[in-house]
């Protein structure tokens, strides 16, 4: 085993789902782990906080009570179970969400581990990142490209996300007529992508998401409140997980356009789904991320074409993990991110 000489307490404080419910949420001290072999020992410097911790927090996504929430993970290696792995020592890192998967069904040797059944993820099945330090396999890890802000990293895992709707395989082409529906964190980067590709990119969103349009607006996207246009778009891409901007999407779209879905609902949903029919939509999506969707999400970054700093809009200690939660599930801001003292 190796490590970087950081002197590390005994216990730590965590965000822990223990139960049923957003009253089954807590403060926990814990153990503070210690590198496996095969795994890194993460010292966390922030965490965002996802829509899917807030579905967690209401059993609307499935999870393995006891486990520390928080999978946006953005830390620093300080110890490694295999004197082999000793090069990532000190690295600045992110994190796949998934733990393990199983390696030996049909979607494992397809090489898409991100559909195994028995995929068990950072922050509903194994513990994550709401938490000092976090233990991750060094397969998961992903070293950050140099000259990043202090917190961009915290938004490299849904980068990693969107550049798996987006971009494996490209779904838009240059000069494609582009909506967004959801000015959220998700909406924020799909547009960006979007535009990385070539598109000529819209952002919808309702009129109290003012304060997120404009950030979007002072990246260069253009927004908008007003309802979109009827069949004027040859991509539409879903990102505000509500019925309302799905239904709002799929009338958006022309004919033989594409429709791709990223934002979670957590329920069950009535759409216009004749609207795909009528209009022959190809319909995909991209649950989590992989290898190589991480590749190409490093890449943007690298060559500047997408920016995570501004997309950063809060930070909140974990002591106050409470408030943190609040503002994610009330849609204040874009990114909020809980960070360690």
């Amino acid at each position: 085993m190796s490590h970087t000489g950081v002197l590390m307490p005994a216990a730590m404080l965590a965000v822990l789902k223990v139960g049923p419910g957003a009253e089954g949420v807590e403060l926990a001290s814990l153990p503070v782990p210690a590198a496996l072999p095969g795994t890194a020992l993460v010292q966390v410097i922030a965490t965002g906080i996802c829509g899917t911790d807030v579905h967690i927090a209401h059993d609307e996504y499935a999870y393995e009570a006891p486990v520390v929430m928080g999978h946006e993970i953005l830390g620093t290696v300080i110890e490694v179970g295999d004197d082999g792995d000793s090069g990532w020592l000190g690295a600045r890192v992110a994190c796949e969400t998934y733990y393990s998967a199983c390696e030996r069904c049909d979607w494992c040797r397809a090489g898409r581990r991100n559909l195994c059944p028995n995929r068990r993820s950072l922050g509903s099945f194994e513990d994550g990142g709401f938490a000092a330090f976090v233990r991750v396999p060094v397969l998961n890890l992903h070293r950050l490209p140099e000259g990043l802000g202090e917190l961009d990293g915290v938004l490299a895992e849904p980068l990693a996300c969107v550049a798996h709707c987006l971009l494996d395989p490209a779904v838009v082409s240059a000069g494609d007529a582009v909506l967004v529906t959801g000015p959220g964190a998700m909406g924020q980067l799909a547009a960006q992508v979007a535009r990385a590709e070539g598109g000529d990119v819209l952002l919808t969103g309702l009129p109290k998401d003012a304060e997120r349009l404009a950030v979007a607006e002072s990246l260069g996207i253009r927004t908008t409140t007003e309802s979109a246009p009827a069949e004027a778009f040859d991509v539409v891409i879903e990102c505000s997980g509500s019925a309302p901007g799905a239904a709002a999407a799929l009338r958006a779209a022309k004919r033989g356009a594409r429709y791709v879905q990223v934002g979670i609902f957590g329920r069950d949903v009535s759409l216009p789904v004749d609207q795909i029919l009528y209009k022959e939509l190809v319909v995909s999506s991209g649950f989590a991320s992989t290898p190589v969707s991480w590749r190409r999400a490093m890449l943007l970054l690298e060559q500047g074409r997408v920016q995570l700093g501004p997309l950063v809009t809060r930070t909140v200690p974990i002591e106050d993990w409470q408030q943190a939660f609040a503002a994610a599930q009330a849609g204040e801001g874009i990114k909020t991110a809980v960070t360690q003292a």
